[in-house]
């Protein structure tokens, strides 16, 4: 009996596909917790089905940190730009006055969406709260906000609406860890600290519900800064705001790093069960495969640089051209995620040209391709080496998204068993056909008419259940 209960338990974390790292021994029992994941699985609602299929996201990093732009007196500072706050070359003071010179004149909200809606960009993140604790909004909770610099327009709202306008939703950003406020810690190791630490908890609880109750129609909360080790212990308080935000406002979509479970493990609880509605551990990385995501919802945030999200005047090093973009995000869907790439306007709140351009070209391609992406998932075919494959959700239509045509013009194929290819032919024109040659059985080439191509390109296999295995039986060669 007891071996029969081990295995049973073994089989069950295998179907929810946990990380290995994170999965309790078939020989232990499951952790009791009270503060862990409250449900297993991916959420099936039609809030989570819509953010499942956006395929495409914008991030967008504005603050107080795009005025000095990743410099400060002449010297440039080598980290992320939002983090320049934390550069000892900089009195804290000084930066926090930089408030009084915020007045974005640029700032134009409906061209920020419209740069996203030509893009594709199905949702936006939006950062209202930054690590430097400066508000975007007119909070009620502290004086350091927009309303208190010369532009005094409430900055958040003009987002939202802005985007609600363009039909793309919005998920607002908000750093737990705030530098501005003399209550918050990293860590709490006194009894001082920890009264301090009680009204700061006070005060992102109530910035919270008041970001949800101003803005009604957001979809969901982006949380950052909250790996310190004052907020990892908090699981119980953490835990009961997460219910509350959720009652406040069904269907709320949150990430994985709101949170962690009373033995301070994040993303993941103490059995390995994802805590938040999809993973948010893939900053600037993008699985290698589908056993990488372990079944979870999943989404990959992306900088044009390296490591840069506020404005830096400096973009050194590689800068991610439109086509590897394209290519990041069929990767993602591919593999059952979102890719979302970062803009970081200006101090005067202009979005840079390098951006709009790289905008410009993914839209481009996105107009002809988009069938592709969007409401696509894992298509369960071998990855092959010309790109990748996705499906249409709830359906047998697979798409080929090609990148790197071989020199004989031939696209090898692999079928999941028992399932036949009815057609094949160009996304972009459905004139342009294929007749599958078979290479072996649920193996096939493509032959493509011309083998020069100067963009990605998608081609559409109509696919169908067979009764049998596809193909002719070859024997294999006896020696």
């Amino acid at each position: 009996m007891k071996r029969l209960m081990i295995a049973a338990f073994g089989l069950s974390v295998l179907m929810n596909l946990q990380p290995l790292s994170a999965q309790q021994s078939s020989t232990k029992e499951k952790i009791a917790l009270l503060h862990g994941a409250h449900r297993v699985g991916k959420r099936t609602d039609a809030t989570m089905e819509k953010w499942r299929g956006y395929g495409l996201g914008q991030f967008i990093h504005w603050g107080l940190y795009a005025i000095p732009g990743g410099a400060w007196n002449g010297k440039q500072y080598n980290g992320a730009a939002e983090w320049i706050r934390s550069w000892d070359g900089i009195p804290k003071s000084t930066y926090d006055s930089l408030n009084y010179s915020f007045n974005p004149t640029a700032f134009d909200a409906k061209a920020w969406a419209k740069t996203a809606k030509q893009m594709g960009a199905r949702y936006v993140t939006f950062t209202t709260k930054h690590h430097d604790g400066f508000c975007l909004w007119p909070s009620k909770y502290t004086k350091y906000t927009v309303k208190n610099s010369p532009y005094k327009k409430d900055i958040v709202k003009a987002v939202v609406d802005a985007y609600d306008q363009e039909g793309i939703d919005v998920i607002l950003y908000f750093s737990v860890m705030d530098w501005n406020h003399p209550d918050w810690r990293y860590d709490i190791k006194t009894k001082e600290d920890s009264i301090a630490f009680e009204r700061f908890k006070k005060f992102t609880r109530n910035q919270l519900i008041e970001l949800l109750t101003n803005y009604p129609t957001v979809k969901g909360l982006w949380f950052d800064g909250t790996w310190d080790k004052s907020w990892v212990k908090q699981a119980a308080f953490a835990d009961e705001l997460e219910t509350e935000m959720r009652r406040l406002r069904p269907g709320l979509i949150i990430g994985s790093r709101f949170r962690a479970d009373e033995n301070g493990k994040r993303h993941f609880d103490s059995n390995g069960v994802l805590m938040g509605d999809y993973e948010q551990g893939w900053e600037r990385k993008i699985p290698s495969k589908i056993e990488d995501v372990h079944g979870n919802d999943w989404d990959c945030v992306m900088t044009v640089p390296e490591n840069q999200w506020g404005y830096n005047a400096a973009w050194n090093g590689h800068l991610k051209t439109g086509t590897e973009l394209i290519e990041m995000t069929a990767r993602c869907v591919s593999l059952g995620g979102n890719f979302v790439l970062n803009f970081g306007p200006k101090g005067d709140g202009a979005i840079r040209q390098e951006e709009i351009k790289l905008a410009e070209e993914i839209g481009d391609w996105m107009k002809v391709n988009q069938e592709a992406i969007y409401n696509c998932e894992y298509a369960g075919f071998d990855k092959q080496d010309w790109g990748y494959f996705t499906r249409k959700t709830g359906t047998d239509k697979v798409y080929m998204v090609v990148f790197n045509v071989p020199l004989s013009g031939a696209l090898r194929i692999k079928t999941p068993s028992k399932t036949a290819i009815k057609k094949a032919y160009m996304l972009a024109d459905a004139e342009e056909s294929f007749v599958p040659e078979e290479i072996s059985a649920d193996e096939y080439f493509l032959h493509l008419k011309k083998s020069t191509n100067s963009k990605p390109f998608v081609i559409v296999l109509e696919t169908l259940k067979a009764t049998q295995d596809n193909g002719t039986k070859y024997e294999k060669a006896k020696i």
